[in-house]
């Protein structure tokens, strides 16, 4: 039973910053990777970041030198820091999980609830 909240959401001016939160907690014996995708009105889900073991990252197209995700291995933690945001930008944002579980060896992705970003012009 793992459970995964974002919070750090709101409104924003255009070319603003917002910082996102994520917090994994429940019976977690270890994290492979955390990250970020987003949902727009009318849009499918997209890729925004990840972080992986070792301290790899990766990011999506539309955000790579705006936005920079870190992680806080030992709160079981992942950081979105989103810098000169765009209106296009604006869009639920969902932070992932996958878990190795306490007493387990498979790995399960779990999903946040989302929190709203929207970017004013």
């Amino acid at each position: 039973q793992v459970q995964v909240v974002e919070s750090g959401g709101g409104l924003v001016q255009a070319g603003g910053s917002l910082r996102l939160s994520c917090a994994a907690s429940g019976s977690i014996f270890s994290i492979n990777a955390m990250g970020w995708y987003r949902q727009a009105p009318g849009k499918q889900r997209e890729l925004v970041a990840v972080a992986i073991s070792g301290g790899r990252t990766n990011y999506g197209d539309s955000v790579k030198g705006r936005f920079t995700i870190s992680r806080d291995n030992a709160k079981n933690t992942v950081y979105l820091q989103m810098n000169s945001l765009k209106p296009e930008d604006t869009a639920v944002y969902y932070c992932n999980a996958d878990v190795v579980l306490i007493g387990s060896n498979p790995v399960f992705r779990y999903w946040g609830q989302g929190t709203q970003v929207t970017v004013s012009s």
